[in-house]
């Protein structure tokens, strides 16, 4: 099972890689979604726009390379996997599921307390899941460490 540090890490792989892309497609606008003088100004508007496009594409980016590839291209890195409890393939309902849930990790100050949470439930669990993984029925594993049977749909 992957451990929270691992599962940290290629979180941090992921938002790099999304907001890197979105920071070069922008043209550097993108960190408006985080100007906090901005969305103190009257032109608030524009960090709202931002930050709506910087979090739907991470639940986009989510979304697609779990379908795709069963992870997320940190995660893929990382030798990290997700499939369902009991081994099977994750659905793509489940995933839109969990891309929506990894989305509360991306907003300000709250991250910080869900994320400290989430590692602290990882870390106290036996099957290493969080409370996102318990709500929607997945667990993250090396993908080596898994079956033949359950890796087949893992790219």
């Amino acid at each position: 099972l992957a451990s929270g540090a691992r599962r940290l890490v290629a979180f941090v792989i992921d938002v790099t890689i999304v907001y890197s892309i979105l920071d070069i497609s922008t043209g550097g606008m993108v960190a408006n979604a985080l100007n906090m003088t901005l969305w103190a100004s009257s032109e608030f508007h524009y960090s709202i726009a931002f930050a709506v496009i910087l979090l739907a594409s991470h639940w986009l980016y989510w979304r697609v390379t779990g379908v795709i590839f069963s992870r997320s291209l940190g995660q893929k890195i990382l030798g990290i996997a997700i499939v369902k409890v009991d081994g099977d393939m994750v659905t793509s309902e489940m995933w839109d599921s969990r891309a929506a849930g990894k989305i509360l990790y991306l907003i300000p100050v709250l991250n910080l307390y869900f994320g400290v949470y989430e590692l602290a439930r990882i870390s106290q669990r036996h099957t290493h899941q969080s409370n996102l993984d318990l709500r929607v029925g997945t667990i993250v594993a090396h993908s080596s460490s898994l079956p033949p049977g359950s890796r087949r749909h893992i790219k």
